[in-house]
């Protein structure tokens, strides 16, 4: 029994020790990143290369979750509002539910499953085929040119995946309300837009910066620090496809708490 408790507890240790070392690797990662995005030369070229392959890797996986969320939150939504004679609100139900948090969250989930685990796999099989080592051989900076640029790009690019996915679950939502009953096209967006204010609007797009940054750091750290070969490659893809989750998920529960403690919510 006793050995059972003290291996109980090494492994509670190592978890604790694991967690902090992981931490303190993350904020060395990130005051390196400013470090180096902001000293000249800059990759433009490179940041664009990223920002274009980002997007349309991502675009059709967003494209279909964003149209079917919109879709079965109005069929979900739907006859709850027409019990309570509320039938008429289902637009702006649609609008700030989607502009303010399952936009916003939803696509920052795919983003991370989709966006961090290719850069981790990327990063992780230069790392391992020793072809960064050879970059910083031949003089080149491959902090700056190969992880400072995609952190950038996946910055730049959720929001705008955001603002997309954002449209089309609308679209989806429109769609979804004319299964029952028939809906104007102009006045179902009318409703939404009358429904929605600034204090909606602005959390949700500032957040979804954030999103995309802990996105491309958890990405890039991994896949840069990747070892023991191929078989490091799939574990630190895996991991990262989880903390960059995790990392969502907890920036939004933050961002939020701070929106409602500011009067946005």
């Amino acid at each position: 029994m006793t050995t059972g408790n003290s291996h109980k507890d090494t492994l509670i240790s190592k978890g604790i020790d694991d967690f902090f070392l992981e931490s303190s690797e993350l904020a060395r990662f990130t005051v390196r990143i400013f470090r180096e995005a902001f000293r000249p030369p800059y990759e433009f070229k490179e940041v664009l290369r990223q920002c274009y392959k980002l997007s349309t890797s991502s675009l059709p996986l967003v494209s279909i979750t964003g149209f079917i969320l919109g879709l079965v939150l109005v069929m979900q939504s739907r006859p709850t509002l027409v019990e309570f004679g509320a039938g008429s609100y289902l637009p702006a139900m649609s609008a700030i539910s989607i502009i303010r948090e399952m936009g916003p969250f939803v696509t920052a989930l795919i983003c991370a499953g989709k966006i961090a685990s290719g850069i981790t796999a990327e990063l992780g099989s230069m790392k391992v085929t020793e072809q960064i080592d050879a970059m910083e051989v031949s003089g080149t900076n491959p902090f700056k040119y190969l992880v400072a640029t995609r952190i950038i790009a996946t910055t730049l690019m959720v929001p705008v995946l955001t603002v997309y996915a954002d449209v089309i679950s609308l679209l989806g939502a429109f769609i979804g309300s004319n299964t029952k009953d028939t809906i104007n096209l102009g006045f179902f967006f009318t409703r939404v837009f009358e429904s929605l204010h600034f204090t909606d609007i602005l959390p949700a797009f500032i957040k979804t910066f954030f999103f995309g940054f802990a996105i491309g750091l958890v990405g890039c750290t991994k896949g840069y620090y990747s070892k023991k070969g191929t078989e490091g490659v799939g574990q630190a893809t895996n991991v990262s496809v989880v903390v960059a989750m995790l990392s969502v998920i907890v920036i939004d529960m933050i961002v939020t708490q701070i929106s409602g403690l500011l009067g946005y919510l």
